[in-house]
């Protein structure tokens, strides 16, 4: 799995804010996209906390297509009549799927619920799975979006973090995506890798800028727990340093036509990811396979998540439920959850979205947001919902004050 697909964070602690707003139908619905989770990895990384699994010499392709719009099957009900805005196929490292497989499920999903005419599909690949066969074939079921899981360019680093690609096979990666008929592509890549220096860490992001990805996700490498990391730290670099790598990385991406939207994604003109701006924007999202998690919102104002059973074992298995849980948000909740996603976004989002994705006033939000302001935490804009550049870097501080 890239860092591209978005995972909920979790704060801590609570406030005063409150709300005594009823529950209000929705001026209109969100978009709607689709995730779809392939579980298996050819090996598990050390840093990686998402969803994978090592995959068995033959892996259940056809068993696994089959769950999965089973799974779809039960979530129709609740978006009867809408479309499709972008699909985004997430691991794991969805690529070790034949393009046979992948095109029977996106047939399936068609069938089933309409595309947008210029519905965005991305996937997920590693340098190590890429094959120009494949990934033309790729193309040709309407996949118009790659998102590369790179990394690093150094063989030392890519050994460190247990990736199975070289640093040569990261660089055709670009080259082998254009020739497939790519010509929008995110690359993912880490700093703050164990060991690396300032030099090393610019001179990665220079080498994917050179590469001329129309999207680079670049985040710092961080600790999670129930990681072999976690559990055998490496030694990384000191805060300082740290520090240092960010703000010179983000010079050097802005002075080459990569805009900053989100806290770790950078795009040149025109070209953030459609799929991640829907969910930093509260849109709406199904999410089928296994450990997927979803958010449907209902006419009537109500706001759903879900998530399924973890296990590909467990998700496979007839008797067993697809779906593991699901929470109706309560209205209290509706702000923090809100501007956990918006929040992230550099430029913030229009006020008037709030509304509409939450059915309550901006009124709701009046205390607290005056006290986020006060803080230097919230831009005092009555028309947007836009953190300061300190409440970018403190984000939860600036969230605690929509905690219930």
């Amino acid at each position: 799995m890239t860092h591209e697909t978005p995972a909920t964070p979790l704060f801590l602690g609570t406030t005063g804010f409150s709300s005594t707003e009823p529950r209000t139908a929705l001026p209109q619905l969100p978009p709607l996209s689709l995730y779809i989770h392939i579980p298996w990895c050819v090996r598990k990384c050390p840093y990686c906390d998402f969803n994978s699994h090592t995959a068995s010499p033959v892996l259940p392709e056809a068993e696994y297509i089959d769950a999965l719009l089973a799974d779809l099957d039960l979530d129709l009900p609740y978006v009867y009549g809408r479309e499709l805005s972008s699909i985004f196929f997430g691991g794991g490292t969805p690529s070790l799927f034949s393009a046979d497989a992948l095109g029977r499920l996106l047939k399936g999903v068609e069938q089933r619920i309409r595309f947008a005419s210029d519905i965005e599909i991305t996937l997920e690949a590693n340098p190590g799975t890429f094959e120009q066969v494949k990934f033309s074939a790729y193309r040709g079921l309407g996949i118009n979006r790659l998102s590369i899981g790179i990394q690093s360019f150094q063989e030392a680093k890519l050994k460190a973090l247990g990736r199975i690609h070289n640093g040569d096979e990261a660089i055709r990666a670009a080259d082998m995506a254009r020739q497939a008929g790519f010509d929008n592509f995110n690359m993912d890549l880490m700093h703050g890798l164990p060991d690396q220096s300032p030099e090393d860490a610019l001179g990665d992001l220079q080498q994917a800028i050179d590469l001329k990805p129309t999207h680079l996700s670049w985040y710092q490498l961080t600790l999670e727990p129930n990681t072999v990391f976690w559990n055998q730290p490496p030694t990384l670099p000191e805060d300082d340093i740290l520090w240092d790598i960010q703000e010179a990385g983000q010079l050097l991406l802005a002075q080459n036509g990569y805009a900053q939207y989100e806290v770790s994604a950078y795009a040149q003109p025109g070209r953030p990811a459609r799929h991640n701006l829907n969910y930093w924007s509260f849109g709406d999202f199904i999410g089928i396979g296994a450990g997927a998690h979803g958010k449907l919102s209902h006419p009537d104002g109500r706001i759903v998540r879900t998530w399924k059973t973890r296990l590909p074992k467990d998700y496979l298995n007839p008797a067993k439920p697809f779906k593991a849980g699901e929470k109706l948000l309560s209205v209290e909740e509706l702000p923090f959850e809100f501007l956990m996603n918006a929040l992230r976004l550099t430029n913030g989002v229009d006020a008037a979205l709030f509304l509409e994705r939450t059915g309550l006033s901006l009124d709701s939000l009046a205390s607290a947001r005056q006290q986020a302001e006060q803080r230097g935490l919230l831009q005092a804009d009555p028309t947007r919902l836009v953190a300061t550049p300190q409440g970018q870097l403190f984000l939860n501080d600036l969230l605690q004050y929509f905690l219930i």
